[in-house]
């Protein structure tokens, strides 16, 4: 199970204790399994309908739904690798998490999150060609350059967060081996060594600086762009038009980097786990899965009228059917 020194330090941890939400009971916990369970069935109707969508209908092989699929695709591995694990912990009261299955899933949680963040910034590329060049658009936005930079969020997020675990695996443990959240994180984990953390604390704060804070500036330098742009056009029905077409992005901006803001926030406070760390993780790691393909299936007319044509065509085949039965 595990192996420890004289000084009571451990070499080496068997598993993890996944705490879940601090404060609340085994009730509780139970009955917030069942939302759990309706969130991640949502999750997967969600973005597995907009990936769908956008892979069979021709039309909408363009740079935004290419993205944006991506985008769905990596919240489709997000919600796979962390719900189950939390519906088992509400639902069943399993806290124990294998020491290697943990870091695992801290690698993908970190690299999933970069890639999103990656995503986010190419779409505002994207709208930002799309208004302020748009005879440029078709000519530097190829599928090509869509696949390459698709390509380049995912290395990015595998090569800055593949060294962690391998770093966390060679470091001491103290006696202590519960993670006070429903899920494996880097800045949990490193609470739980016996040596001095101040090196790793820096390398991660560097490797989320690096990623989401680089992107989230570019992201707001394009939004300042193209509110210049916009605002140049002199009737109000085309600036308006045009802006509308970036509701939807800047709404998932919004979704992913405000609770980040806010955990970071509270992380930099210091002192022990609270409820609002684990709701703030929770929000932060939840909450982009759940909105965006409502606020794209709501926002975005083309998705939206091609996914109300699939449910009518199903409708009148159900009707054809039946219809057709009858008359035998």
């Amino acid at each position: 199970m595990q192996d420890s020194t004289s000084n009571g330090t451990l070499v080496h941890l068997a598993y993890f204790l996944l705490v879940g939400i601090p404060g609340l009971g085994p009730t509780i916990h139970f009955w917030l399994a069942f939302q759990l369970c309706f969130m991640y069935a949502l999750v997967t109707l969600g973005n597995l309908t907009i990936v769908l969508t956008i892979r069979v209908e021709k039309r909408l092989h363009e740079p935004m739904y290419l993205f944006l699929a991506m985008l769905s695709t990596i919240d489709l591995v997000l919600s796979s690798i962390t719900m189950p694990k939390m519906a088992s912990l509400f639902l069943m009261g399993i806290q124990e998490i294998e020491f290697n299955i943990c870091l695992a899933q801290m690698f993908l949680i970190h690299a999933l999150l970069a890639m999103e963040s990656a995503v986010l910034l190419a779409m505002a590329f994207d709208r930002f060609v799309a208004i302020c060049h748009p005879l440029r658009h078709a000519s530097v936005l190829t599928g090509c350059t869509v696949a390459k930079i698709g390509l380049e969020a995912l290395t990015r997020g595998f090569v800055f967060f593949f060294p962690l675990p391998f770093i966390l695996k060679r470091l001491p443990y103290c006696q202590t081996h519960t993670v006070t959240r429903s899920f494996c994180l880097h800045q949990d984990i490193i609470k739980l060594y016996c040596t001095d953390t101040k090196v790793n604390v820096v390398c991660g704060l560097f490797i989320i600086l690096s990623v989401t804070g680089v992107d989230s500036r570019f992201i707001g330098f394009s939004y300042i762009l193209i509110l210049w742009a916009v605002l140049e056009l002199s009737p109000r029905g085309a600036a308006f038009k045009a802006f509308n077409t970036c509701i939807s992005h800047l709404c998932a901006v919004l979704v992913f980097y405000v609770p980040l803001i806010g955990l970071s926030a509270v992380h930099r406070l210091g002192g022990p786990t609270s409820l609002l760390h684990v709701v703030m993780a929770n929000t932060y790691l939840l909450l982009p899965p759940i909105v965006n393909p409502l606020v794209y299936g709501a926002k975005t007319k083309e998705i939206r009228s091609r996914v109300l044509c699939m449910f009518s065509q199903g409708g009148k085949k159900k009707q054809e059917g039946g219809g057709k039965a009858e008359n035998k």
